[in-house]
């Protein structure tokens, strides 16, 4: 596609497999067993991603606890004591904490690439959480033996290790999922909490060479679990400018669901640096009606009034399902909304001549 559309990255997960993930938590599902329903969710999550013409294409997260929480799986030493996560509709989320050092990841996204890999040879896009969200695992209390400091370059150590395994995997791109940036802003008006994660985001993206920063995105949002958000109140005028400063080649930014997309695509394009590729969200992912194709042509037709062309690219606003247990929107609409999205922007790439 001459306007490259790509998934954020979560779909919903069948209901068996909600199941059966319980029931290897409890250990009464073998891990075989659980394997087996994993392959089954992931083969058939890629087929319908293939169906929709989607010319990249994602295991969905299907295996992953949560976007945030997967490089802890199996991790024992932790409390749940962590920091909390209000969303507008009363829903709380709230992170765990690391109660000893060092710090080290479970688990690896590679994993997920490789697996994915086995039904496809298209190009695979893979999340990974962010270094300033997995920052919040250390408490503010600190640990008897493990300074801050140390934690700092474990962090640091493990979220560039985790990026660079999904591409020695093979992954056509990785995606580093921000959605505490506008987060930060609420915690700290003052912009002091959102500097300190970009700063830490930008060491780990320092361990990457400029052609593979080309391969790396961000993407940022007001947070989307079970179709509410966190920070949709705090005003992206004070995030998009200090985001783009992040050293990454591509941009996942939340707009269909923005109050005002225009005067936020305006700012956008006075920061956006030459070497960077916005891919703005033209699906409304909190909502259950599904866009037409016209209404997401529209959509990339204003974008493109603010954002050169060969800098444009489209997404959905956020992933379907980042936590295993969201189920707020059906598979069947979730692939509706991804089809609307790759058949929207080829119209409007058509449109626009390109």
């Amino acid at each position: 596609m001459t306007i490259p559309t790509e998934p954020v990255g979560s779909v919903p997960r069948h209901p068996e497999l909600q199941a059966g993930m319980q029931a290897h938590a409890e250990g009464s599902m073998s891990t075989a067993a659980l394997d087996e329903l994993f392959d089954a969710a992931v083969s058939e999550t890629v087929a319908r991603f293939e169906a929709t013409g989607s010319p990249v294409v994602t295991d969905g997260e299907q295996t992953k606890s949560s976007f945030a929480t997967y490089p802890l799986d199996g991790l024992t030493t932790l409390a749940q004591d962590g920091v909390e996560i209000p969303f507008e509709d009363g829903h709380v989320r709230q992170l765990p904490v690391i109660t000893t050092g060092p710090f080290e990841y479970q688990n690896l996204a590679g994993n997920y690439v490789a697996r994915t890999r086995k039904f496809t040879d298209r190009p695979i896009k893979q999340a990974v959480i962010s270094a300033s969200a997995m920052g919040l695992l250390y408490p503010a209390a600190g640990i008897d033996g493990y300074s801050p400091e140390q934690f700092h370059d474990d962090l640091i150590d493990q979220a560039a290790g985790d990026i660079r395994s999904c591409l020695d995997a093979g992954a056509d791109s990785v995606q580093v999922d921000f959605t505490e940036g506008r987060l930060a802003l609420k915690l700290d008006p003052s912009g002091g909490l959102l500097q300190q994660f970009i700063d830490l985001n930008n060491e780990v993206f320092a361990r990457f060479s400029d052609a593979e920063l080309q391969r790396i995105g961000v993407h940022t949002c007001p947070g989307g679990d079970h179709d509410s958000t966190h920070s949709a109140d705090i005003d992206y005028a004070g995030l998009i400018p200090t985001l783009l400063t992040l050293k990454a080649g591509r941009f996942f930014m939340q707009m269909a669901s923005e109050r005002d997309p225009g005067r936020s695509l305006a700012i956008v394009a006075k920061h956006v640096q030459p070497h960077q590729r916005v891919y703005v969200g033209v699906i409304d992912v909190c909502t259950e009606q599904v866009e037409s194709s016209q209404t997401v042509c529209d959509r990339v037709l204003a974008a493109a009034e603010h954002i050169p062309v060969g800098q444009l690219g489209t997404t959905d606003d956020c992933g379907y399902s980042p936590f295993s247990d969201d189920v707020a929107t059906s598979r069947d609409t979730a692939f509706a909304k991804i089809s609307a999205r790759v058949e929207g922007t080829q119209m409007a790439a058509e449109r626009l001549g390109v």
